[in-house]
């Protein structure tokens, strides 16, 4: 029996987001417009810290959402200075519900050579050995964040400039790392060697910013110039000047492939691609792969949008927005009752019953993970007076844990992880399942040959089970990878 969930438990979630500035006048504005754009990676918390010469360094963090507490002057006029950065964060599959404000990013540290605030969008997954190390030898840490890590081992570093140092302390993290970090005359940005995670630079009239993506930069009406290449690092002075290195040994790129399909904002740009049209050609590629007789494709709103788009259109198959969602409940709804929790989805989606009545209805989606939600769908179509219910899903399917940075349950509460294709169907109740084939997404991403299993080109772990970082901290607790990482 799956364990019931809140209403939105049933979709895979970023840890968080990064933005950074530099060379601005109130650097505080532009940080809280860029968090807010990046606020669908990250829902339950966010920190502002920031320089001023005359007054040094300020730091607001608080619980919640970003225009919730980030765009009054009380909170603004307290972070003045031509620089800052930003994070927002979703807490970890084990810590629902549990975030505390001492986990909330960015953190500070003043250290020898002077102060220093770190985001980190990622995970290191060898977060457990580098805490252990560092509290053996003295560290006392303030939070439960794998981030903070990086904060002690910069502090014991011997190198001469802060941003040596930084670069000394990602050296000894393995796993995945997107970091803006400040000084009080810099702004620096690194992506760990294998690009996992997104990072993106542009530029603000004489100013610098980088992003986890570039609709933050279109908030606050910045020119995209490139990705932060993976393994780079940039450091970009007060005086405008940027530096770039690269600390790590060189790796094959494996960025990761579910940034196309679900986390990134679809107005984003990733690697010169559009995710909006990647995630049409998903759905058109989808269609070609397992088309079905039916009279309306319908999006699970917003994330299966793209896909059911270009599933309709290859398809041939009338569009519908056969389910509308209720854009004003968030994840902080007031659920008082147990007859209200039990109404779930109901709180987020209803069905037009007008255009599904009758109707054979193909509903696609970004992904299935433990199938809770899919089935409450299902059910809401069904009872809409829909003659058929066909699911087509935007990914393959979702059947390991994810180590680098995403809220992912367990692999035995994942369904694909405990059932075939055919058993996934039979429990959702639906009468036909289909999913794109890991090659077909390589193909919509723009990789015309498919995967390659010997050199993947993305990170796709959460579907094959290839890790490219060994998860250290898990494999220590017992858990077991299909393929040993290279």
């Amino acid at each position: 029996m799956l364990p019931s969930l809140p209403f939105d438990g049933d979709h895979l979630h970023e840890e968080c987001g990064v933005f950074g500035v530099v060379g601005v006048t109130d650097a505080a504005q532009f940080v809280a417009l860029g968090l807010h754009a990046l606020q669908h990676r990250g829902q339950e918390a966010g920190g502002i810290v920031t320089h001023d010469p005359a007054t040094g360094f300020h730091e607001a963090r608080r619980m919640g959402y970003v225009r919730d507490n980030f765009t009054s002057h009380e909170v603004i006029d307290t972070l003045p200075g031509p620089i800052g950065i930003g994070h927002v964060r979703y807490s970890t599959a084990g810590q629902k519900g549990q975030t505390a404000i001492r986990d909330v990013q960015p953190f500070f540290g003043e250290l020898s050579l002077g102060g220093v605030a770190i985001a980190h969008n990622g995970n290191l997954t060898n977060a457990a050995a580098l805490r252990r190390e560092l509290i053996e030898r003295g560290s006392i840490f303030a939070s439960g964040s794998d981030s903070e890590c990086i904060i002690h081992l910069m502090a014991r570093s011997m190198g001469r400039t802060l941003p040596d140092r930084i670069e000394d302390a990602l050296r000894k993290c393995e796993g995945a790392f997107s970091v803006v970090a400040m000084t009080r005359t810099k702004l620096i940005g690194c992506r760990d060697a294998l690009g996992v995670r997104p990072l993106v630079l542009g530029q603000l009239g004489e100013g610098w910013v980088l992003a986890s993506e570039t609709c933050a930069l279109d908030i606050i009406g910045a020119s995209y110039l490139r990705d932060v290449a993976p393994g780079e690092m940039v450091v970009i002075s007060a005086d405008r000047r940027l530096e770039s290195f690269f600390p790590f040994r060189p790796r094959p790129s494996r960025f990761c492939i579910f940034e196309h399909v679900y986390f990134s904002r679809p107005d984003s740009i990733i690697g010169g691609r559009s995710v909006y049209e990647t995630r049409e050609g998903i759905g058109r590629e989808l269609a070609r792969e397992a088309p079905v007789a039916a009279d309306l494709v319908c999006p699970v709103p917003d994330s299966g949008t793209p896909a059911a788009i270009g599933y309709a259109r290859e398809s041939g198959i009338p569009y519908g927005m056969g389910i509308i969602r209720n854009q004003y409940v968030g994840r902080t709804f007031i659920e008082p009752t147990e007859q209200i929790r039990n109404m779930g989805v109901r709180l987020k989606l209803n069905v037009n019953r007008a255009l599904i009545a009758g109707k054979r209805v193909v509903l696609v989606d970004d992904s299935v993970v433990r199938g809770t939600t899919s089935r409450k769908i299902k059910q809401m179509v069904l009872d809409a007076g829909a003659a058929e219910v066909h699911f087509r899903i935007a990914s393959p399917p979702t059947a390991w844990p994810c180590f680098y940075g995403v809220d992912t349950p367990q692999r035995d509460k994942l369904l694909a992880a405990t059932m075939t294709e055919e058993e996934m169907r039979a429990h959702l109740g639906v009468d036909s399942l289909r999913f794109i084939s890991l090659d077909g997404l390589y193909r919509a991403v723009g990789e015309a040959g498919g995967r390659d299993p010997q050199t993947p080109q993305y990170c796709d772990a959460c579907f094959s089970g290839d890790y490219p970082v060994a998860p250290a901290d898990m494999i220590e607790q017992g858990f077991r990878p299909k393929t040993a990482p290279r």
